[in-house]
């Protein structure tokens, strides 16, 4: 398929400190020089947009030019890169940007999904494009109990007894952050998906998503059980 890899990463993660650039097990570069290198692997991609105001991520990158052929620097506009940003504008930014049919979304922390997974889902939009699909969303499975902290009530139940077996709990959708796949024209409207997303489940180990401290050590730990 004509797709692009739009890999955003901005400077001053607040949560964990220098989140994308500090050393991840092995990698010097952290959880971008990881990326990168799983990315590189990624067949039949149009080009890798690496979208950048952080000065270490940009050096990076440059260093990853001459091995990624379809790689791209694009410096990302300080307007853009605050965190305060509106998420919808830097996904229009995003179809601004690509030079393809459809745009693939992903972070660098999501760092146990591999160059297969991407290959996996690229090729599962193709199909499921056909279908009654406009997009595709990557996730795992959520059946666990969920309090409502104002009600006390558990909102995922979805019959009569107070406290359910956990398998009689309705059946959830925990998006991960991998993966979001669309067309460019949904993307140039501020949309990451479409009104009718395909819904990838992946076991919750490649669903690992590094949004705190605790998710760092847990995924470099886990990183380094499974790849080391």
């Amino acid at each position: 398929m004509a797709i692009s890899i739009f890999l955003p990463v901005r400077k001053g993660s607040e949560r964990v400190k220098n989140k994308n650039t500090r050393k991840f097990s092995v990698f010097e570069g952290g959880l971008l020089e990881l990326k990168l290198l799983q990315l590189k692997e990624v067949e039949g991609i149009e080009e890798i947009i690496l979208s950048t105001n952080d000065e270490d991520c940009w050096k990076i990158g440059e260093r990853f030019k001459n091995h990624i052929p379809n790689l791209r620097l694009e410096q990302r506009p300080e307007d853009l890169g605050r965190a305060e940003t509106n998420l919808q504008d830097l996904i229009k930014h995003a179809g601004e940007l690509s030079n393809s049919k459809d745009i693939l979304w992903t972070h660098v922390t999501s760092p146990l999904f591999t160059a297969a997974n991407y290959e996996n889902a690229v090729k599962k939009y193709a199909k499921i494009l056909k279908l009654e699909y406009d997009s595709l969303i990557s996730g795992t499975k959520y059946r666990d109990f969920l309090i409502d902290k104002k009600t006390g009530r558990i909102v995922n139940n979805p019959g009569k007894l107070e406290w359910p077996r956990t398998q009689d709990l309705a059946d959830w959708f925990e998006v991960d952050n991998a993966v979001f796949i669309t067309s460019v024209e949904n993307f140039r409207s501020g949309k990451r998906s479409g009104e009718n997303p395909y819904l990838l489940e992946h076991d919750k180990v490649k669903s690992i998503d590094v949004d705190y401290e605790e998710d760092f050590l847990i995924a470099e730990a886990v990183y380094e059980r499974i790849y080391r």
